[in-house]
């Protein structure tokens, strides 16, 4: 699959979760490129260029990038219990909608989201706000789910063990 074409799954994934359950399913940051809104860690993971000898958790199942831009699966993916029934199932409907588009349809769909800003070469971060506020959230209910999430994001952070 195009890595721009699973990027674009990845963010209408996480968008719809933020909008249905007021939490996405992964805790990136969103940024506008010129291609449409991407989540920028999950992007960095798929452009980055390991060291050899090191090992990163991202290429133990998703290879680099080839020279036509497409990644795959190294290795089948084992049930777990990271996503929820609902994340499967939400995961599951966005590829429905929107899988069998290719990254240059995906491209123009997700430069007709509210959210997104062309930022002529750069990057524009976005903002929970923005996406809610796109889909006519309150006032009230965006500053619940912010504070939600920074709880949670608090709470991860605080979970996290820490290495030397």
């Amino acid at each position: 699959m195009s890595y721009m074409k699973l990027i674009k799954l990845l963010y209408l994934s996480d968008r719809e979760a933020l909008l249905r359950w007021g939490r996405p399913i992964t805790t990136d940051c969103y940024v506008s490129m010129d291609r449409g809104p991407v989540l920028s860690q999950v992007y960095n993971l798929i452009a980055e260029d390991i060291t050899p000898g090191a090992e990163s958790a991202w290429r133990k199942f998703i290879s680099p990038p080839t020279s036509q831009y497409e990644v795959s699966l190294l290795t089948a993916v084992v049930p777990s219990d990271e996503l929820s029934v609902a994340e499967e199932r939400l995961l599951e409907e966005i590829y429905a909608a929107h899988g069998k588009k290719s990254r240059w349809e995906l491209v123009d769909f997700v430069h007709t989201l509210p959210e997104w800003t062309n930022p002529h070469g750069s990057m524009i971060p976005i903002e929970y706000r923005d996406i809610l506020k796109a889909a006519n959230r309150t006032e009230a209910e965006i500053a619940a789910i912010e504070s939600e999430l920074e709880d949670l994001a608090l709470i991860e952070m605080l979970s996290t063990p820490k290495t030397a």
